[in-house]
């Protein structure tokens, strides 16, 4: 069995953190930059919202079981483990990592790696795509309240009405409007999905590099340390174990089959860099942007690495029965 190799997408983003580290965007350049994001936000949702194909959802839909079991997880268990880590590191973890690892905590799954993993195990593949596409639609929703609640008193800040307005003129109504749009773009996406993947990659790495570059210039390599690195690594294994134990450990106690398990295993133990960064981009100062991406980049490698594994072993294990 191979191990995946480096995500190329992870190189990207590490690329463009040195490269803000380096050089930052400054001055009149970084309102220009500003600005330029907002919109790349906005056309980020827009795009989730024309590429959720509502036939897709309802081929899975009556599997209520399934997404019961890994929507809890993604806005139950995942939160609990966040405030747990928070309340545990109290006094000697660093309050920019807990907060940056509770917001990872906080966020929706993702959707083309979820899809992409229970397909190669062999799993129940229009569930993931429900369960999946649920968790992103409601993530819009629940996680900016979260934020509100559960970083209120942080360093991050408090949930406000100019967040909660932003959050609908940028990720909202996109998304709303991206998919009353699929008579007209549905085609139009399914003929060019390579450069549509390319523009939400390339909209993440625009919000990193003014995430980072603010936050650099803001002392960000003063407060976040070497070992703080390894430390947010040796934390987010553990997140991802706890997430991967309890989904594996819930579904066989509900007595699901090996196919609906992988749909509960994958789409529930990860977490979206693709909704996240864009959300950190509207809910937090971008002082703070750096500090609370920076163990959601780490994750997302993690998450891609591991499953990609379970997933072969899942597809062996089929092959056996």
């Amino acid at each position: 069995m191979r191990f995946p190799r480096l995500d190329p997408f992870l190189t990207g983003l590490l690329a463009t953190v040195v490269l803000a580290s380096v050089l930052p965007c400054q001055g009149r350049f970084a309102t220009i930059m500003a600005g330029v994001t907002d919109g790349g936000i906005a056309l980020l949702f827009f795009l989730h919202g024309a590429r959720l194909s509502r036939a897709a959802i309802l081929s899975g839909i009556g599997a209520w079981r399934i997404h019961l079991l890994a929507l809890g997880t993604t806005f139950l268990f995942f939160p609990a483990v966040g405030v747990a880590l928070r309340v545990a590191g109290h006094g000697w973890l660093n309050p920019v990592i807990a907060d940056g690892l509770l917001f990872l905590c906080l966020l929706p799954s993702t959707v083309q790696s979820s899809i992409a993993f229970t397909s190669i195990a062999r799993g129940n593949v229009p569930a993931a795509v429900c369960s999946a596409s649920a968790s992103n639609v409601l993530g819009i929703f629940l996680t900016p309240v979260a934020v509100g609640v559960l970083l209120l008193r942080g360093p991050a800040g408090g949930f406000s009405l100019s967040s909660l307005g932003a959050i609908v003129l940028q990720l909202l109504l996109p998304f709303v409007v991206g998919h009353l749009s699929r008579p007209l773009t549905a085609a139009f996406i399914a003929r060019h999905k390579a450069v549509i993947g390319k523009v939400d990659r390339g909209t993440i790495l625009l919000v990193v590099y003014t995430a980072f570059s603010a936050a650099v210039i803001e002392g960000l390599w003063t407060r976040y340390s070497i070992s703080d690195l390894a430390l947010t690594l040796v934390l987010n294994a553990v997140i991802l174990a706890a997430a991967l134990a309890f989904t594996t450990f819930a579904a066989r106690r509900a007595g699901l089959s090996t196919a609906d398990e992988t749909v509960v295993v994958f789409c529930g133990s990860k977490k979206s860099l693709a909704s996240g960064v864009p959300m950190a981009g509207v809910l937090f100062p971008p002082a703070l942007l750096g500090p609370m991406i920076l163990p959601l980049m780490l994750f997302h490698q993690m998450q891609l690495m591991v499953c990609a594994v379970l997933a072969q072993r899942y597809a062996a294990q089929s092959g056996k029965n």
